[in-house]
């Protein structure tokens, strides 16, 4: 095959990508920073000249056009598998739709029918000599989305890395219908200065860490108060198995706290799922040998993370009660963020060797009700139950 002549056969523009699209067709933005732009931006434009159609996307961080160009909904459904701070006022406004699921079976909804897909747009790196575009930052589920998918439209960019991966990193041009080509820059989601409590439940965290361990860090102030003290300390030869990558673990990849080296599990290599965080990081991942790219199905499958030898999973949490039941993703019926991965590290945590999940929680707010209950509010969407057994850090904060 002649990949160049393929290339160009299959280049069309963002405006001729849109009209592809159909009233009542589902379109897959792929998630995070996959996120078409350009294309969003053109298929807004057709808001007049369809109906009922639905996308799918996962973490916004840019305004999605389709939503501001049709407020009132006409033309388009936006569905979010896992919400931003940019997706919670879409929510509050009811200008978006949250779709429940866990990371670690996001891909099986594509296989089983359940998430159908008329036409997928992804953001891909470059195509390579051999006719390859690499998925970059996001692996995630992306191949069983794109076989669920009737047409596939990808869009080059110069801006996005390229990253080997463990499985299905990459689509080739023979796989492909349409290719749009863009330079337009990527969605970014720097880390969250941490404030004072972040502070503070970070050093108490701390003690418990310790030389070799491999890290899941969620995303927020907490994880990055976390990574920066331990930037600052002594402990070495630390590993990464997360699966989503931010700034937090750029800082201790170049304070030289990540090696992989005592890694039970893909020893001398960092593995990751999907990535949001600063141009720098993306840089940082570029060509990188010693990070790898895998399947949501695969980094947080409980019984892969059972292999990973002193493996520590913290994310935060936004309530709990004193039977030991977690809310993560909601406030009373406020969706926050989404169920994610969290209940696959706790279980995925648990099971491996000299391993504990940690659920770091304030113990009371100054500005609204205390998050810890002696019962979760019946509106709470319970993620973790208590029969889960799991080391939680509580500290007053007030």
């Amino acid at each position: 095959m002649d990949f160049l002549n393929e290339y160009r056969k299959k280049s069309i523009t963002a405006e001729e990508a849109a009209k592809i699209v159909k009233s009542g067709d589902w379109i897959d933005y792929s998630q995070c920073c996959s996120f078409p732009t350009d294309l969003d931006k053109a298929l807004a434009a057709r808001k007049d000249e369809l109906t009922d159609v639905k996308v799918r996307n996962a973490i916004s961080a840019l305004p999605i056009a389709v939503v501001e160009e049709d407020p009132d909904q006409t033309a388009f459904t936006y569905n979010l598998w896992h919400c931003s701070g940019l997706d919670r006022t879409y929510l509050d406004k009811g200008m978006a739709y949250h779709e429940p699921m866990l990371f670690r079976h996001c891909g099986s909804y594509y296989e089983q029918g359940i998430a159908p897909v008329d036409v997928a747009m992804l953001t891909v790196s470059p195509m390579d000599r051999h006719g390859n575009f690499s998925f970059g930052l996001t692996n995630c589920c992306q191949q069983e989305m794109l076989d669920a998918a009737r047409k596939i439209i990808v869009i080059p960019n110069k801006h996005m890395p390229v990253i080997s991966g463990l499985a299905n990193d990459h689509i080739h041009i023979s796989d492909v219908d349409y290719i749009v080509e863009s330079d337009t820059p990527l969605p970014t989601m720097p880390n969250r200065n941490p404030g004072d409590i972040d502070i503070k439940i970070a050093e108490h965290i701390f003690p418990y860490l310790r030389d070799g361990m491999t890290l899941q860090l969620g995303i927020g102030g907490m994880p990055n108060a976390l990574g920066s003290l331990i930037a600052q300390s002594d402990l070495k030869d630390l590993g990464m198995h997360t699966e989503l990558m931010s700034d937090g673990y750029l800082e201790l990849y170049k304070a030289g706290k990540i090696t992989n080296k005592k890694k039970t599990l893909h020893r001398g290599k960092g593995v990751f799922s999907i990535c949001m965080g600063s141009e720098e990081l993306y840089d940082f991942l570029h060509q990188n040998e010693s990070i790898l790219s895998a399947p949501m199905s695969y980094v947080n499958n409980p019984t892969v993370m059972a292999e990973l030898d002193n493996f520590i999973s913290i994310n935060s949490c936004i309530s709990m009660d004193l039977y030991g039941q977690i809310c993560s993703e909601s406030s009373g019926t406020r969706q926050i963020s989404g169920t994610g991965g969290q209940l696959d590290f706790v279980t995925g945590a648990y099971s491996a060797a000299h391993s504990s999940p940690c659920r770091p929680c304030m113990s009371t707010k100054k500005v609204s009700a205390t998050p810890i209950y002696c019962r979760i509010l019946r509106e709470a969407t319970l993620l973790q139950l208590r029969a889960r057994k799991l080391r939680t850090w509580l500290r007053n904060t007030a």
